[in-house]
């Protein structure tokens, strides 16, 4: 450990699913990590990557070398930290974000580290009691690179969607975009609802011309690549042509906005400013009570 190590007696990891492309790595999720290192100089901040495959093709393919969650805890243990905070860039709380929940709910139990908290995803909080909308926040984010609004222009953006309760947070997005004023812009996910098919008649219905196509991940990688823009039938840009819309494509993941980045050192600090040190708790009326959970405030 070197001598500035040993001064950064607290650190945190800057959690992501990962991705292969290199350089989108260094786009979405390297400038996140930076807009971190930046906001907390006194801090060690490192990376993981919780998406075992993406960690495997690295290093196979790469020589990179890149902790999962766990290995980063490990580390930080071995080189006796004592505080610790993990920043996850997932966008849900879906299952990447309860594997860390679970993870940091252990350490607690176990008295591992004299602190360790856990930052809420991008969308998380609904506004309710004394919390953060989570959802206007991001669309005001999200609303810097949305082209000019034209009513015979819609924007679509693809989410990742799945099996897990928290897909709901897309629903709850669309219904947020329409009640910010955003009746243009809508939200469907590659393995979830709201479906491509849905949006493509509502699109019909409100005679749209052209659309463009806009990840609404951490990273414009392999779904962005494939599922969105490919040249399969399949592909969401080749479903929008067969309808008769002209297609654009906006290929930056949400990593590369700098008020994303900024969302993400807002939740950072909200779970550095949490009144208890080192519980488990759940917030609600601004109250913490312990609940066998890891904290996310």
């Amino acid at each position: 450990m070197t001598q500035e190590q040993a001064a950064k007696k607290k650190a945190i990891i800057v959690v992501s699913f990962g991705t292969s492309y290199p350089e989108t790595l260094k786009l979405n999720i390297e400038s996140v990590e930076n807009r971190i290192r930046a906001a907390f100089p006194e801090y060690e901040v490192r990376q993981a990557f919780t998406s075992r495959t993406v960690i495997r093709i690295l290093s196979e393919r790469d020589g990179i070398q890149i902790a999962n969650e766990t290995q980063a805890l490990e580390r930080l243990q071995a080189e006796g930290v004592q505080e610790v905070y993990i920043q996850p860039l997932h966008i849900v709380p879906g299952a990447e974000y309860e594997k860390i929940q679970k993870i940091v709910s252990h350490y607690i139990h176990e008295k591992v580290f004299e602190k360790i908290r856990l930052g809420r995803p991008l969308l998380y909080a609904m506004g309710q009691d004394n919390h953060p909308d989570d959802y206007e926040i991001a669309i005001k984010a999200l609303a810097t690179q949305l082209p000019a609004a034209d009513p015979a222009h819609a924007v679509v953006l693809m989410g990742h969607g799945g099996m897990h309760p928290a897909n709901a947070a897309y629903g709850v997005l669309q219904l947020k975009l329409e009640d910010a004023g955003f009746t243009n812009t809508y939200i469907y996910t590659v393995e979830g609802y709201p479906s491509l098919a849905r949006i493509i008649s509502k699109l019909k219905q409100k005679q749209v011309k052209k659309v463009t196509l806009m990840p609404f991940m951490l990273v414009a990688g392999d779904h962005a690549t494939n599922d969105m823009a490919g040249e399969e039938e399949d592909s969401a840009k080749s479903q929008l042509v067969a309808a008769g819309f002209a297609v654009e494509v906006y290929f930056s993941g949400l990593g590369e906005n700098t008020a994303i980045q900024d969302i993400y050192v807002a939740h950072l600090k909200a779970a550095m400013a949490h009144p208890h040190h080192g519980h488990v708790h759940r917030c609600s009326k601004g109250h913490c009570h312990s609940q066998g959970h890891a904290s996310h405030c």
